[in-house]
């Protein structure tokens, strides 16, 4: 398989004639290897326009929901940036041809340390790879100026978003059930110390671990 000619393709006719404009998008997901990222009996399916199982409940993200949260984002070269949940490392790859900076968190050993590895293959030397429960954040390296959940969520934690920077944002696919199946491609900004927030798309991924929403209490 032309992996390359893959790429390419899923650029030009899965992410640019889906409203994705903006060029360094684009650019960044043109460069980087998904194949890479994912285990190698599915490298195959690296380019459909499809979540890729990368097992145990984890997912790389269909490239077009990724590009349409960039582009939501939109992502500026100065930016420090966070990544929850990196799983194998591609949209810190991705970012990393974005920002200046990138925090790539994630929870599970194993997936830490091949993403370590793979992002030190592509000489992604802005990007710190740190352990840790994902719904914490990383607050050690705070403020960001963008932080990008990797994954769905049925709601975004307050914790994360008191770790953005005065004019910062924050850009996660939220389940939460008021669209049935599908999700809302949800931008938070940091403004005057408080928080507004928008929707921008609709589109459907797999929620991360830890990221259910606590029960209300029923009598």
């Amino acid at each position: 398989m032309d992996y390359a000619v893959a790429r390419h393709n899923m650029v030009e006719n899965q992410i640019r004639t889906n409203r994705v404009r903006d060029p360094m998008v684009l650019e960044a997901m043109a460069a980087v290897p998904r194949e890479l990222f994912v285990p190698k009996q599915m490298r195959g399916i690296a380019y459909v326009d499809e979540d890729v199982d990368l097992g145990n409940g984890r997912y790389l993200m269909e490239p077009l929901v990724l590009a349409r949260l960039l582009q939501l984002a939109e992502v500026r070269a100065e930016d420090v940036t966070l990544v929850i949940g990196c799983g194998t490392g591609y949209t810190a790859a991705v970012l990393a041809r974005l920002a200046s900076a990138v925090v790539a968190l994630e929870s599970d050993a194993d997936l830490a340390t091949r993403a370590s590895g793979l992002l030190a293959e592509q000489g992604a030397d802005n990007v710190a790879v740190v352990t840790g429960p994902l719904r914490d954040g990383y607050p050690t390296q705070a403020p960001y100026d963008l932080i990008l959940i990797d994954g769905g969520v049925q709601e975004i934690p307050t914790a994360l978003c008191n770790q953005l920077a005065e004019g910062g944002r924050l850009v996660a696919l939220v389940m939460d059930g008021t669209a049935g199946n599908m999700g809302h491609g949800t931008l938070v900004s940091r403004i005057g110390g408080g928080f507004s927030r928008r929707v921008g798309f609709d589109a459907a991924t797999p929620i991360l671990p830890g990221f259910l929403k606590a029960p209300g209490f029923v009598f």
